[in-house]
């Protein structure tokens, strides 16, 4: 069945309904999200983003998370300050007593948020940034003939490409539980459900599921949503 897949993203809704086989994907600019979400972190949250370096990145990861537990308390019908959440080996956030399944990202100040009922989802993004050894990167992640064709690329396609490669691999990753910057074996690089995500020229996403869902929607995070 092929699909129904959204292709832009719209202001989403207030009450999602998020039918069986169906995977949500959520966008929000975490540079314009008010600091009162920050408000619904428990203390374990506070604690671990008060502890990064950067102010600005401390801010980010709590606006993020803000943001998280406001959609997860959509879905849910429940007051966001009373999730909680558990990690597992690895890292990813898991509900303790729910089975909406979940996973976020964010670069720079973006970031996607991906939900299903049913099966594990993993979601990424990327904004170019920093300059990194293309070419050198996709030999140890991608294997030498990857790394041979980004090398024949002008520097913007080669970046532009490098990224969509990223996103698709780090998504299926988180999909799997096994941590990021690793490595899929080829014998196991099937039977998953990958989509790239249009986020413009400055950035490349990729969400994935344990199988294709019925549809995909994807919705921009507005503190005063539609209804």
């Amino acid at each position: 069945m092929p699909v129904v897949a959204e292709r832009a993203w719209a202001t989403g809704p207030a009450r999602p309904l998020l039918n069986e086989c169906a995977v949500h994907v959520w966008r929000a600019e975490l540079r314009t999200v008010t600091d009162d979400l920050a408000e619904l972190l428990c203390k374990q949250e506070r604690t671990r983003g008060e502890r990064l370096l950067s102010e600005d990145d401390a801010r980010l990861w709590m606006r993020s998370r803000g943001v998280l537990r406001a959609l997860l308390g959509r879905y849910l019908e429940e007051d966001p300050n009373s999730l909680r959440f558990s990690t597992g080996a690895h890292g990813k956030p898991e509900l303790t007593s729910q089975t909406l399944s979940f996973n976020l990202a964010h670069s720079q100040g973006l970031a996607l948020y991906a939900i299903a009922e049913t099966g594990a989802v993993g979601v990424d993004v990327e904004v170019a940034r920093r300059r990194v050894n293309e070419v050198a990167l996709a030999a140890r992640t991608f294997g030498p003939a990857e790394s041979r064709r980004l090398a024949g690329l002008d520097p913007a396609g080669r970046t532009r490409e490098f990224l969509r490669l990223w996103v698709r691999h780090e998504a299926e990753l988180k999909r799997r539980s096994t941590g990021i910057g690793g490595v899929i074996p080829d014998a196991d690089s099937s039977g998953s459900w990958i989509k790239e995500l249009d986020m413009g020229e400055r950035a490349a996403a990729a969400v994935a599921a344990d199988a294709a869902p019925r549809e995909l929607r994807l919705w921009d995070w507005k503190s005063q949503p539609a209804g």
